[in-house]
């Protein structure tokens, strides 16, 4: 299974008021275990960069004058992410910017459903409690002492580490998953543990198990190990 952990970083909130995408960052994950692969891109905004955004990630004008406009790399950004889940912190933001950026250059869009919204299932595992990224890396105490600014693809490694602390851990289910049906998968085509055919040998002695049973004994009758047994 590829997932693709993405953040971008844009010139203010709305693409439909001029705001555009100024970098994008992505983490390639397979099984839910990073590759090592990423996608990494500053963009021209072909527009003046505001303050308040500029104090977010810290990317001007002079930094971006020279870096390829959205035109000149939707076509190996959408090369790179294919149909492969999108799993981003506050998915309808990055998502507005991505299709606006996809539609004026008449690319195909990237559909709402192909996102997974780390936010939302952040508040759905922790409701009332803060879920921005910061907060869910002291949650999870991961090391985030290097984001002074906002910086997509540091964003996107940040994330991967929640992400995956999200759905329990680097590695959920242990890599016992299969996408072949045999006799020990069941209809749902997972991996399930069985019975033991021959259940495994004691390893105490008799000797162990009357001084066992004699303590019992001396505990009297409410003693919880009468009740297990």
């Amino acid at each position: 299974m590829r997932e693709i952990v993405l953040d971008t970083e844009t010139t203010g909130f709305e693409p439909m008021q001029g705001d555009r995408i100024v970098e994008i960052g992505a983490v390639e994950l397979y099984n839910h275990v990073p590759t090592g692969r990423t996608y990494h891109q500053y963009i021209n905004p072909e527009r003046g960069m505001p303050q308040e955004a500029f104090e977010v990630h810290g990317l001007g004008d002079e930094f971006l004058a020279d870096k390829p406009k959205f035109a000149q790399i939707g076509q190996a950004f959408l090369d790179f992410v294919q149909d492969s889940t999108l799993v981003i912190h506050n998915a309808a933001f990055d998502m507005k910017f991505l299709n606006a950026e996809l539609k004026w250059m008449n690319l195909p869009l990237l559909p709402m459903s192909q996102a997974l919204d780390t936010l939302d299932i952040a508040r759905k595992r922790f409701p009332g409690s803060p879920a921005s990224l910061d907060a869910l890396c002291r949650r999870f105490n991961i090391d985030n002492s290097s984001r002074t600014l906002h910086g997509a693809l540091l964003d996107s490694e940040i994330l991967a580490e929640v992400y995956l602390e999200l759905i329990g851990g680097k590695q959920p289910d242990f890599a016992l998953s299969t996408n072949h049906e045999s006799e020990t998968t069941g209809s749902a085509g997972r991996w399930r543990p069985q019975p033991r055919p021959t259940p495994l040998p004691a390893h105490i002695s008799q000797k162990e198990a009357a001084a066992h049973d004699a303590f019992v004994e001396s505990l009297g009758d409410g003693a919880l190990w009468k009740k297990l047994g």
